[in-house]
């Protein structure tokens, strides 16, 4: 993660622990081991791959004389630097304000000192920590007001689009496994798509019309991670919800990575947490990317593996492999058994009938004395959307 950052990596190094020490996290041998590396290769920044504690964090970077992230703030780091929108950027504020608020102790060196003061809110006796940690509060809530107004826009935007008789098709998996490139391939747009973490943090939405002439929309999700700071995760709910109103979901897997099967894991417990249920898991399509990476002996079986699974694609977003392939499978499963039958209207019900012409259904209409006789061929989902009108 730390070259996603465009860091400069000169030594990485696993540390096993037995039991973590409270207060500094390693022991005094391997503290000063560690020193002695970090002075010697001049290093300015260690990053630990792990939750550190405020304490442990502001007691390292004095034991070591260097700034200290864990794995929490680099990814924050990361989603700061990507951020596009305005909600994107809402959104990593107010997760990076969530995690600032429980590292103040480490933020300060004078939070012992008492503040008097004339001031209406936090009077005389008011801790440095305390006026920090209200000011960080009110930070937050200004942040949430201007984030539920976007929120309620996204809202606003999800219910016009059910209006739309266009089945919406979701692209989820591990970050950096080549949805934004397989989306640019589909659509033919041009959203960022690097070989890096993160590189999509804000939901991307365009109209497909497949080769049947068949509308839909596609979108493009942020990635997913292993062990997901929680603040993050509450702070992206709103943008991974437009997973639950998809038709169909696409998981994307970088087929080629040695972690595949543990990326795939995260995914589904993710979705599962989103409220994804298994009915919509079942019927989710895979896409096995970056099948131009592996060998060639695993890359015929995985091809063959897939040939027999109607679920399984194989693809090279690099090179548009099998995007064809993809674009039929996804046609396939979006399609729904029709059935025709006959609907009788009443005259007075004129907006139902408008509804059945609007959406295409219609095979034949004649007037009967009650109103009108409507033979329909149409989905069980159109059906039912008709029953609620």
């Amino acid at each position: 993660m730390a070259h996603a950052m465009r860091l400069d990596v000169v030594h990485d190094l696993v540390v096993p622990l037995k039991k973590p020490q409270a207060g500094l996290l390693f022991g005094k041998g391997k503290l000063g081991e560690l020193a002695a590396i970090f002075e010697a290769e001049e290093i300015g920044l260690v990053i630990i791959d792990g939750l550190v504690s405020p304490i442990q964090q502001r007691n390292l970077e004095e034991k070591w004389g260097v700034k200290v992230l864990d794995r929490t703030g680099l990814i924050l780091e990361i989603f700061g630097d990507r951020a596009a929108t305005r909600e994107g950027v809402l959104q990593v504020d107010l997760a990076a304000l969530s995690y600032q608020k429980t590292r103040l102790v480490r933020s300060w060196t004078h939070l012992e000192r008492q503040r008097g003061g004339l001031s209406f809110v936090g009077g005389a006796g008011e801790s440095q920590l305390e006026a920090d940690r209200r000011a960080i509060d009110d930070a937050i809530v200004r942040l949430k007001r201007q984030l539920a107004k976007v929120v309620k826009t996204r809202t606003l935007h999800r219910k016009a689009r059910k209006k739309i008789p266009y089945p919406i098709v979701a692209l989820v998996g591990y970050t950096n496994a080549g949805k934004s490139t397989i989306f640019n391939h589909i659509t033919g747009a041009s959203v960022l798509a690097k070989d890096m973490l993160f590189a999509t943090l804000d939901p991307t939405m365009r109209a497909v019309k497949l080769p049947s002439g068949r509308d839909i929309i596609l979108s493009d999700t942020v990635g997913f991670i292993s062990d997901l700071p929680t603040e993050l995760v509450a702070a992206f709910r709103a943008t991974l919800e437009e997973v639950l109103d998809a038709d169909l979901i696409l998981h994307v897997r970088d087929i080629s990575h040695p972690e595949t099967e543990e990326q795939e894991k995260d995914v589904i417990a993710i979705l599962e947490k989103l409220g994804i249920d298994e009915q919509a898991q079942q019927s989710m399509l895979t896409v096995w990317n970056k099948i131009d990476v592996v060998d060639n002996e695993t890359r015929i079986g995985l091809s063959a593996t897939a040939d027999r699974n109607d679920q399984i694609v194989t693809t090279s977003a690099l090179t548009g492999a099998g995007i064809t392939d993809l674009i039929s499978t996804i046609e396939n499963s979006l399609t729904e058994p029709a059935i025709t039958e006959v609907v009788k209207l009443a005259f007075s019900e004129g907006k139902r009938r408008a509804w059945l012409f609007s959406h295409n259904v219609v095979d034949s209409e004649e007037q009967i004395n009650i109103g009108f006789a409507v033979t329909v061929t149409w989905t069980k989902k159109q059906a039912a959307q008709f029953q609620k009108i």
